[in-house]
């Protein structure tokens, strides 16, 4: 076990709309095939309407997990802190997974921003080293920069390569 405090630092409180506007639209397309499954079900009375409307009623409500209270979740346990020698991240609510990322090993860092991401004014910090790429996701865009521009500085991360 750690003696090392969790990590103090939060992820932007948008992160949560964020997340559950992509839950929406990642569940709308698994809704959608319940439903015409169910339809094509009844269709050539393989199960009875109810039945076939309880399957399609569950399918929904499964993927309906992930738009509502997961992002609260989520939100909730996600930590991080920049540090002069390494970045650590805490992550997770049911397995808890941390990660300290030395300056010394990090080769790159860059922000990234997808349309939704942009959308709500956040971008993520990806971090790359060897081992591959670690992200501190949905910061606001100017933390986003400050926390990039710090871990570039610190890690001695060279743009004129």
């Amino acid at each position: 076990m750690s003696t090392k405090p969790p990590p103090r630092d939060r992820l932007d409180p948008r992160a949560r709309t964020l997340w559950r506007l992509s839950g929406l639209l990642g569940a709308l397309p698994v809704a959608l095939v319940a439903v015409a499954v169910a339809a094509g079900l009844v269709r050539i009375a393989l199960v009875p309407t109810p039945v076939a409307a309880a399957i399609a009623l569950v399918v929904t409500l499964a993927a309906a997990v992930g738009i509502w209270p997961y992002p609260d979740l989520l939100w909730r346990h996600w930590r991080y802190e920049i540090g002069e020698a390494e970045v650590d991240l805490q992550r997770g609510w049911w397995t808890t997974t941390r990660t300290l990322i030395p300056m010394a090993r990090i080769q790159h860092v860059d922000t990234r921003r997808g349309p939704l991401q942009r959308r709500f004014g956040l971008a993520s910090v990806v971090l790359y080293t060897a081992a591959g790429a670690s992200e501190i996701p949905a910061l606001a865009d100017q933390v986003a920069a400050e926390a990039r521009d710090r871990i570039a500085r610190l890690a001695n991360v060279n743009d004129d390569l």
